[in-house]
């Protein structure tokens, strides 16, 4: 399962985001986080229709979006799009 963090430079929640995140993968050993910073990958941030940072998608293994968060999620939040997206 792949999760995806929207981030850019000098972003607090991003930072915040980044935590919730790490603490996911430690939880959840299928979970890969992929983090792409939306200045340095503008086409992918186009794509999947980013407006704001830091922003989470969670995708099923078909690669089919399950979750999506702008902002800072919470644990609790990341784990239930998880356990939906295996």
């Amino acid at each position: 399962m792949e999760l995806k963090l929207y981030t850019s430079s000098f972003c607090e929640p991003c930072m915040q985001t980044r935590a919730v995140l790490a603490e996911v993968e430690r939880l959840v050993p299928d979970a890969r986080v992929t983090e792409r910073d939306v200045a340095r990958f503008i086409d992918s941030a186009e794509a999947d229709g980013i407006r704001f940072t830091p922003t989470v998608i969670v995708n099923n293994a078909d690669g089919e979006e399950v979750f999506r968060a702008e902002g800072v999620p919470t644990l609790q939040q990341v784990l239930v799009a998880a356990a939906k997206a295996i």
